[in-house]
């Protein structure tokens, strides 16, 4: 065997080496951030659920004050089991953008009863509410984050051409509805 095709054979070894290992690597990195979205996803529903574990005993708290606001509590309940029976991440988050609102109504209900803001459970509660929104922002940014890194990398060359085989398409963001975006209006 001569010289000149023993450096072709490995030349053409070391380019079906190298293209194979691009396909791969290709691959498991849109498999990689696809699953970072679904772990980022994860996280948002730990919150809302945690969120959703809290309302019951927040609403409870409030109705021993507020005996004649039952159309605001009847909102915050039919919301909650929206969010809980929603099966899509696109479902979810129209569920969660509604519980957000009620929430926000309920909101200014307390506020129009200082002996409420004054029970210590009811602080407590509210408290822990207040920290769970907290924390599901910070997930729900972390979501985005996420969702922006991988459609990003799948709409450029080559990822592309990688989300293509794998049949992976863009993810939605999880947007705050305009309705939770109203400051709510606070009257005494």
């Amino acid at each position: 065997m001569n010289k000149g095709l023993r450096i072709f054979i490995i030349v053409l070894a070391a380019v079906v080496v190298g293209g194979i290992a691009f396909v791969v690597g290709g691959l498991n990195k849109v498999v990689t951030l696809d699953e970072n979205v679904s772990a980022a996803w994860s996280q948002v529903e730990n919150q809302l659920q945690r969120r959703n574990d809290l309302i019951p005993n927040y609403v409870n708290t409030v109705k021993g004050y507020v005996m004649h606001e039952q159309g605001t509590f009847i909102a915050v309940t039919e919301a909650r089991a929206k969010v809980a029976g929603a099966a899509t991440i696109g479902d979810k988050i129209k569920a969660d953008n509604e519980l957000t609102s009620a929430l926000s109504r309920l909101l200014v209900v307390v506020e129009q009863y200082p002996v409420l803001k004054a029970n210590e459970n009811f602080m407590k509660l509210q408290d822990e509410l207040a920290g769970t929104e907290n924390r599901l922002a910070v997930e729900r940014r972390r979501f985005n984050e996420a969702v922006r890194t991988f459609n990003a990398h799948i709409r450029r060359i080559p990822g592309d051409f990688f989300a293509a085989i794998k049949k992976l398409s863009a993810k939605p963001y999880y947007e705050v509805s305009e309705s939770a975006k109203a400051v709510p209006k606070v009257e005494f």
